[in-house]
């Protein structure tokens, strides 16, 4: 097998070590909760955790054990995944420290977000007995839209450089997009993603005031105007076609009906477990367990409608310029500096591609 391996082209390995992290962190996070759900473990944590005479407080105590415990197991595989294969292939320009570092900051982002959601949770559980999933789905709706609209503004711009892309032919390519799509943008940015790693990006974010079209440093640098143009046209493409908006849609139905199905399930197997309420600590996992598996069960659906919505892109970008192309030598540049897969098998592409891949993408284009 290692010598079958060692014959792959980069793209091809790159992608097939990938996918075997990909596959054994799902494994790895199944299995653990599991057996945190199951094997009776978590009445041990629950009584660990309770060191205090407030029920809020050793729920936090509760969860954040947790966190440890499944972080320092993850850590090897992170590590390996995100630094040194990275690092193996020549895409990250990240040392050690900064590696380091980016982690510490996600990890203190995400603490600052969880907190107040994990209380309001834990709130709902205990004072709106069977309906919390409907209370707690509210609010997690709220959230998204709120996260969504100031995400651009206070969150991205702790981990990157945003500056308004200076004029030039670059420039005068965007207006010429959105000229001709009608669309008016508050800003197109560009980022400093070099200082991380050598792979190019481009995304819409924001919503309201704070929308706005960010490319990365790399791919400003490394494709000519044209190309970046058709890559800033299809992000453009995604704004036309409401794609912000209709994933807010979607996020929010996948929201709701994901947490009532698995309060009932939650419900129906805790009681079957000797615990009497819904909110006792050592029951938690249970919930988590269910709402990891739905999870898993939605990414198919989810990654298939996001694929939807890439073509829909992908044709708006190519009306919008004309320039089959500059389309067909960007996506070749973005599978050389990313590592892509071209043809990947479609069971992976089925599960686990939120776009199509770019073999597809150059075909449709080649027939568009």
């Amino acid at each position: 097998m290692d010598e079958k391996i060692s014959e792959l082209k980069d793209d091809k390995l790159y992608n097939r070590i990938k996918l075997r992290l990909t596959a054994a962190d799902l494994l790895k996070d199944i299995l653990l909760i599991s057996i945190l759900a199951f094997s009776g473990i978590s009445n041990y944590a629950a009584d660990l955790a309770s060191l205090w005479n407030n029920q809020y407080l050793d729920f936090l105590t509760f969860i954040m054990l947790l966190g440890v415990v499944f972080s320092s197991i993850g850590i090897p595989l992170d590590y390996y995944g995100s630094y040194v294969v990275e690092h193996r292939f020549g895409l990250s320009n990240q040392s050690f420290l900064r590696w380091v570092g980016e982690k510490g900051k996600s990890t203190l982002v995400g603490f600052v977000i969880m907190l107040p959601l994990s209380l309001l949770f834990y709130f709902f559980l205990k004072s709106a007995g069977e309906l919390w999933w409907l209370y707690f789905s509210i609010v997690l709706f709220t959230f998204s839209v709120l996260l969504a609209k100031i995400a651009p503004v206070i969150i991205m711009p702790l981990f990157y450089t945003f500056t308004e892309i200076e004029e030039g032919e670059v420039k005068e390519r965007i207006r010429a997009v959105t000229d001709n799509a009608g669309i008016g943008i508050k800003g197109i940015f560009k980022f400093d993603m070099s200082k991380n790693t050598k792979k190019a990006n481009a995304g819409f974010t924001g919503l309201g005031s704070s929308k706005r079209i960010i490319l990365s440093d790399t791919l400003l640098d490394d494709f000519t105007p044209g190309e970046i143009a058709i890559v800033f046209a299809h992000e453009a493409g995604h704004y036309n076609k409401k794609h912000i908006l209709k994933n807010l849609v979607l996020s929010t139905v996948i929201i709701f009906l994901t947490f009532y199905l698995c309060s009932l399930f939650y419900s129906a197997s805790i009681s079957s477990m000797g615990f009497t309420e819904i909110y006792d600590l050592g029951a938690l996992p249970v919930l988590l367990f269910y709402l990891t598996v739905s999870g898993l069960v939605m990414m198919p659906l989810t990654n298939y409608i996001s694929r939807r919505y890439e073509v829909e892109a992908d044709t708006s970008a190519l009306e919008l310029t004309g320039d089959r192309e500059s389309f067909i030598s960007a996506m070749e540049k973005l599978a050389d500096i990313n590592l892509a897969d071209r043809d990947p098998s479609p069971i992976v592409e089925f599960f686990l591609y939120s776009h199509p891949s770019i073999k597809k993408r150059i075909e449709f284009a080649g027939k568009f």
